[in-house]
């Protein structure tokens, strides 16, 4: 029995369901039975009847999952995978905030701890942060942690006043516009496509800006043949998948989210076997940060039920 076969077999006898992000291992993402972003996963692991969810991705990830599932066991076959920019919010900071401005959200990228969730309003993803926001009654708005995310939020919305926090992501910023520069010299055909929580001249050099799922549907619905992607690698695997034919070039080897790559079989395979490590949020943390992740779920679902209902009055 191979290794893949040992992991299918081990997660029938556990109800086991595999949730896989983009930034995984291609290894990974091949053996899960759903692969996508922090959005369409946290929505995935809440509608899913597996007692079990082996969460392949960062320990935010399986918190948010654990969170969403109290009744559920959420695996993380790697614990120590910690997303630096979810630790790069201080609460102290979110209490002044809330004392310096009135009619104030604080809105949570959901790339942050439990403690930080349940300290915040409304929780969002790269994917759906610019229409939360807009849609939010508040003016100020304290977004966090990333300060990348939260700039570009403000340029799309700036009816409001969106104050930025000072953490990002070490993947994203460590692209440069000299690297971008130089791959383009060697690829002149290319277009250039990236994730908003890049630095600023990056973005501004970009052809197109979206999330990790935006810039999949992009070089799957777009004509030109050659991009040079300015995010986390792991999207390679599904991109592929998506746009077979089409070349994709990254700037440089930094690319990587070193955290997202420990998972790997071995562990998802130990994980399913004990049984263990698993996502713990006690329960006051867990219905406190529930609300916010609530909010963004259910926001999301009237805004789907609104579009189908759309398509229904169109026929």
């Amino acid at each position: 029995m191979t290794l893949t076969e040992e992991i299918k077999d081990l997660c029938k006898k556990r109800d086991a369901v595999i949730l896989a992000h983009y930034y995984v291992d291609e290894s990974v993402q091949e053996i899960a039975d759903y692969v996508g972003d922090s959005f369409y996963l946290a929505k995935v692991a809440k509608s899913v009847s597996n007692k079990t969810i082996v969460f392949c991705g960062v320990t935010f990830m399986g918190e948010s999952a654990c969170i969403l599932n109290p009744e559920k066991t959420v695996l993380m076959p790697a614990p120590d995978a910690v997303c630096p920019m979810a630790l790069m919010v201080d609460p102290k900071k979110i209490a002044e905030m809330r004392a310096t401005y009135d009619d104030l959200a604080v809105v949570c990228y959901i790339n942050s701890m439990a403690d930080v969730k349940a300290l915040s309003d409304i929780c969002v993803t790269s994917s759906n942060a610019v229409k939360i926001v807009k849609n939010l009654p508040n003016k100020n708005i304290f977004f966090i942690p990333d300060g990348n995310l939260g700039r570009f939020v403000s340029q799309e919305v700036p009816e409001k006043n969106v104050i930025l926090n000072s953490g990002y992501c070490h993947v994203h910023t460590r692209i440069t516009t000299e690297e971008i520069s130089d791959c383009f010299a060697l690829h002149p055909e290319s277009k250039i496509i990236a994730h908003p929580e890049c630095r600023l001249e990056v973005c501004q050099m970009a052809d197109y800006l979206g999330s990790t799922k935006e810039l999949i549907e992009y070089v799957q619905k777009d004509s030109a043949q050659e991009y040079i992607v300015c995010t986390e690698k792991g999207v390679l695997y599904e991109m592929k998948k998506v746009a077979p034919g089409k070349k994709f070039y990254f700037v440089g080897s930094n690319q990587i989210c070193q955290n997202m790559k420990k998972i790997n079989l071995q562990n998802i395979k130990k994980s399913l076997i004990d049984m263990a490590p698993i996502a713990y949020v006690d329960k006051a943390r867990r219905e406190s940060a529930s609300i916010p992740l609530d909010r963004m779920l259910d926001l999301a679902s009237k805004k789907e039920e609104k579009k189908e209902m759309v398509k229904e009055m169109a026929l």
